[in-house]
């Protein structure tokens, strides 16, 4: 191996290429640029109550609790002994409830100590309460620990989505980076985002798109784009983020008629093209059939060709027996298409061109 290609391999681990996720915020009039925020300092006792009865939510994406127990015991004795606790962020939703950022744990920890849920471990300015449950300290232990106030920036409904977004990444600072729609779950959370979770765990959608075990929203985002190309796929605008995080906006309180046709649309396409490339959907493979992978950019040609033309199942099953497997795998290694699936694949051209030619393929073998 060069000097040169060492280089480029240490290079491509230190600075990985990541998601696009610069959003365009120009685009945005200068005066809704602005975040919009409140201060409140809230007691222990007041948070507890809050996340109890529901003032206080945990979006899905956040819901994982890591802390072990020396690091939430740590974290009481910091309150007993008026240690300043790190801001908590939090985001308004449009019904007034308040969604966690950035402060899961913290909060976590302190709602289950002050219900008993575990001992103080691994402390080191007061020793002598190690093995205390909160009810087991001195009342006016309890009643400091209540007390003690947690600083909560919230974030209010009024600031526009996108700066909401740009926001949530600039402070998603966590062992384990949110992805991109694991945010969207965050800030669009409501009656759309739990329907494209329920079709993300559609059973044939995880087999055909190889997401057996996602856990982190992958398969959801893939759902999301395919709704939001079959809406408007003409006019579509880089980024793909801020595309699909328009699409999210709009349609987070949509009605559960509208949500049961979204379904219906989502579920009869996928068994349409099932039925048409079988295991080999969204993907690339060899002339044997063999070494399939998936490509999301397929995914996106193939989808809504698919649902465009709807085609019947007997139609399909024609085109089938014409030998479609081989002709879609001849069509997606052409080099002209080939191309809009396997580089810039989120510029406005590729996912222009790559829907437009696969339809047009697809519509001639129907014919």
């Amino acid at each position: 191996m060069t000097e040169r290609n060492k280089s480029s391999k240490l290079a491509d681990r230190l600075f990985p290429e990541i998601e696009e996720l610069n959003l365009d915020i120009l685009n945005i009039p200068p005066e809704k640029r602005r975040l919009n925020t409140e201060t409140y300092d809230f007691t222990v006792s007041t948070l507890v109550d809050y996340l109890n009865n529901g003032h206080i939510v945990i979006p899905e994406f956040q819901r994982g609790y890591v802390w072990n127990r020396a690091q939430a015991s740590r974290l009481i004795e910091s309150l007993i002994i008026n240690c300043p606790i790190p801001v908590v962020f939090l985001s308004q939703n449009p019904d007034e409830t308040l969604a966690v950022i950035d402060g899961n744990q913290r909060l976590n920890s302190i709602k289950l100590f002050i219900a008993d849920e575990f001992v103080l471990r691994g402390l080191t300015a007061y020793p002598e309460l190690e093995g205390y449950t909160f009810s087991a300290l001195d009342p006016r232990f309890q009643r400091h620990i209540q007390n003690r106030t947690v600083r909560c920036i919230v974030i209010l409904k009024d600031t526009h989505p996108q700066i909401k977004f740009d926001v949530f990444e600039r402070l998603n600072t966590g062992s384990v980076k949110l992805n991109a729609h694991e945010l969207r779950h965050g800030i669009h959370a409501g009656p759309f985002m739990d329907k494209l979770e329920k079709l993300g765990n559609n059973k044939l959608f995880r087999e055909l798109t190889l997401n057996k075990t996602d856990k982190r929203m992958k398969a959801d985002e893939l759902v999301l784009r395919f709704l939001s190309f079959a809406d408007n796929w003409r006019n579509y605008t880089k980024p793909l983020v801020s595309f699909l995080n328009n699409y999210s906006e709009n349609n987070r309180n949509i009605n559960e008629q509208r949500l049961n046709e979204i379904e219906l649309e989502f579920t009869s396409t996928l068994k349409k093209v099932n039925l048409a490339l079988d295991r080999l959907a969204f993907k690339t493979y060899d002339t044997a059939y063999k070494n399939a992978k998936f490509n999301a950019a397929l995914f996106d040609a193939q989808m809504i060709s698919f649902y465009e033309i709807n085609p019947s199942d007997e139609k399909i099953q024609k085109l089938t027996a014409s030998n479609f497997v081989k002709k879609n795998q001849e069509f997606i290694e052409n080099e002209e298409f080939n191309k809009y699936i396997s580089s810039g694949t989120t510029d406005k051209n590729s996912v222009i061109n790559r829907i437009t030619e696969y339809k047009i393929f697809l519509t001639k073998l129907l014919q």
